[in-house]
């Protein structure tokens, strides 16, 4: 079973797709906020991290650059979403690593399909760095 933390300061929205991605399958895990967004990836090493990038305690934009520092952390599949975006942005948060960035209103259908093609591209990865070693 796949492992999914959601961050996400309004309560409503990170029930909505905790709740959504329970239904399909997934374990999620939850934060309420930047810092406790960092300690819960760390400790249960999440498949793939979905973060709005506006949050308090440690912004979105800060949350990612923290994670991608960590090697424990900086291979994780992480997706914004976002309801106010701009193209700087977008950028800004693909500059710093994000694989994918959404923007709200979503259908569930769409968060799914990213969700879907970064768990899939990264277990390519792993299969694709497995045989590397192997062939060493």
């Amino acid at each position: 079973m796949k492992k999914i933390l959601a961050i996400a300061n309004n309560t409503q929205d990170r029930l909505l797709f905790l709740n959504s991605l329970k239904a399909e399958g997934f374990l999620t895990i939850d934060a309420e906020n930047g810092v406790s967004g960092i300690e819960q990836a760390r400790e249960h090493l999440p498949d793939l991290i979905i973060c709005d990038p506006v949050i308090s305690r440690l912004n979105g934009y800060s949350l990612l650059t923290m994670l991608r520092q960590d090697l424990a952390t900086m291979t994780i599949p992480f997706i914004f979403i976002a309801a106010k975006v701009t193209p700087s942005d977008i950028r800004k948060g693909m500059e710093l690593g994000a694989d994918d960035y959404l923007v709200k209103p979503l259908k569930l259908e769409e968060l799914l399909k990213a969700i879907y093609a970064q768990l899939e591209r990264q277990k390519q990865l792993k299969q694709w760095y497995t045989l590397e070693n192997q062939q060493k």
